[in-house]
């Protein structure tokens, strides 16, 4: 029991290398991991499938594939005063007063109470300067006009190219903001295996979005239904975030018909009975050949959404008077039901640019499948190059094999807890955490070295009161220099600057494994080597 009680660190660290190493090899493949092996994972990086007998997956420097980093085109003025002027009319008076913007490149939002009221032009043409006059000219009072989107804009091209990347089937894609220290954001797209000009290709082209009438016709005394297009994505206007709805009303997305358009639409609406008298109920998901008419939201051939219309709304149309303010809301069972809606109205017609090209600041990269074997083939190489170094240096310092032995089985058994924890969190590696990983065997071996020349400074030492001063004392100066470490890549971790983040959280993960784990266990096993009483 007495053994047990003073071994029980070395314990802890078998127990940890062989759950580190079942994560590695064992049949369950991770605790996020997919039944296809791709994953996006936490850090929003792109994670390959597994390659090998392992159940590692790699990120894109070490599987290939395309990656765009790019900010968005656009202009905000922000504290925006509308008065009693609808969003759409704001739109429109703005873009009347913007000769290189039309009203489509103009989305106008109230306040919440986290922010407040923004216009905001999503076009190259139109800088700060230009924005700021034409809400002068239109009479709107504002604040601060800058450069870049809003967050809502940014949050629905994220969805609107995850939406893409997933339709177009492409396996751990990923699409997510990053921001640097400035506070500049950029959209992240990483696609593995995909050419480069594929990837752009993906996500600037416009998806095929379509509303379509479907209403029954008596035909030779028996009811046949017909279904006919009546708006496509250029009639729409605006279409609008989705809302919870007010007063017990559902979640719904508002939409504005081009003026244009409105009155065709208005009149199809009619003829085709879904602006009948009383409206019209649709029951196209339960039974298309039992239902009212409907209107059916369609996104490249696929049917995603279907509605009837309030009896309001079609005694407006039946009227004429809603052409003179086209805009009606289609609504939904919940609100991420209208999220997606909002998403497939807009069918890949990202909420702005991004700034890809010649003058633009984003880039973009392609690494080939075989460039990230030869990387992974590197990395391997170059880790046990870096451990038979460490090796050669940490004998030929102590000449001893007592203690030099455990110190290299010790700073490897770090990697391979940290590779453990990867395969199991499924985190993508890539050169960049690769690099945190030895990163790590230099410092725990550091640690470790200053274990064993603290406690052999005078000598050798048999007494395992006198060890267990000595370990504490350097065990101190081991945890500042822990602590140091931690907050040093503490703002590298959190922070969203690419690869640069795993790499700090590798290296303090390792650095948390040494100090809580592997060198008090070293620290054990040198003490049942050298002491004797």
């Amino acid at each position: 029991m007495s053994t047990l009680r003073d071994n029980w660190r070395v314990i802890l660290l078998v127990v940890l290398l062989v759950a580190s190493v079942f994560a590695l090899f064992g049949p369950a493949g991770g605790a996020a991991g997919g039944a296809d092996g791709n994953q996006t994972a936490g850090n929003g990086s792109v994670a390959g499938a597994s390659d090998g007998p392992t159940n590692l997956v790699y990120g894109l420097d070490l599987s290939g594939g395309t990656r765009i980093r790019a900010p968005l085109v656009g202009v905000t003025a922000e504290e925006v005063e509308f008065d009693n002027d609808s969003t759409a009319q704001v739109a429109q008076n703005v873009a009347g007063e913007l000769p290189n913007a039309d009203v489509t490149d103009v989305t106008v939002r109230q306040p919440t109470q986290d922010r407040s009221a923004t216009v905001e032009v999503t076009t190259r043409n139109v800088s700060t300067d230009d924005l700021a006059a034409a809400l002068d000219a239109a009479g709107y009072e504002y604040g601060n006009v800058r450069d870049g989107v809003t967050e809502e804009t940014r949050e629905q091209t994220v969805a609107v190219i995850s939406n893409k990347i997933n339709q177009a089937g492409l396996s751990g894609g990923s699409a997510r903001i990053v921001s640097t220290s400035t506070g500049e954001y950029f959209v992240l797209i990483e696609v593995p295996d995909e050419q480069r000009s594929d990837v752009l290709e993906l996500v600037s082209q416009q998806g095929q979005v379509q509303v379509d009438a479907y209403y029954p016709v008596e035909e030779n005394g028996s009811t046949e239904y017909r279904r006919e297009m009546v708006l496509e994505q250029g009639d729409f206007q605006d279409i609008g975030n989705p809302e919870q709805g007010q007063g017990g009303s559902p979640p719904n997305v508002p939409v504005v018909i081009r003026e244009s358009e409105a009155p065709e639409f208005q009149q199809r609406m009619v003829e085709t009975g879904v602006a009948g008298d009383g409206g019209s109920v649709c029951s196209y998901d339960e039974n298309p050949n039992e239902t009212g008419p409907c209107l059916l939201t369609v996104v490249d051939g696929e049917v995603i959404y279907s509605a009837g219309m309030s009896p309001g709304l079609a005694d407006d149309m039946r009227s004429g008077q809603w052409e003179s303010n086209p805009q009606f809301v289609l609504q939904t069972t919940n609100y991420s039901e209208a999220q997606q809606l909002s998403i497939n109205l807009r069918a890949g017609a990202l909420p702005a640019p991004l700034d890809i090209g010649p003058d633009g600041e984003g880039t973009s990269s392609y690494i080939s499948p075989t460039q990230g074997e030869n990387f992974r083939i590197n990395s391997l190489i170059t880790g046990i190059v870096a451990v038979l170094a460490v090796s050669a240096v940490v004998f030929f310092r102590y000449g001893s094999a007592r203690v030099a032995a455990p110190m290299v089985v010790t700073a490897l058994s770090e990697v391979v807890i940290l590779l453990g924890a990867a395969a199991w969190l499924r985190y993508p590696l890539d050169l960049a955490v690769i690099g945190g990983f030895i990163a790590v065997i230099g410092t725990g071996v550091d640690d470790l070295i200053i274990i064993a020349d603290e406690v052999m400074a005078e000598g050798d030492v048999h007494s395992r009161k006198v060890f267990q001063s000595r370990f504490k004392k350097a065990f101190w100066v081991i945890g500042a220099a822990a602590v140091t470490t931690i907050i040093a890549m503490s703002p590298l971790a959190v922070l969203s600057l690419g690869d640069l983040r795993g790499f700090a959280i590798f290296t303090i993960l390792g650095v948390l494994i040494g100090v809580i784990v592997t060198r008090p266990a070293y620290g054990d096993i040198l003490r049942a080597l050298l002491t004797d009483r």
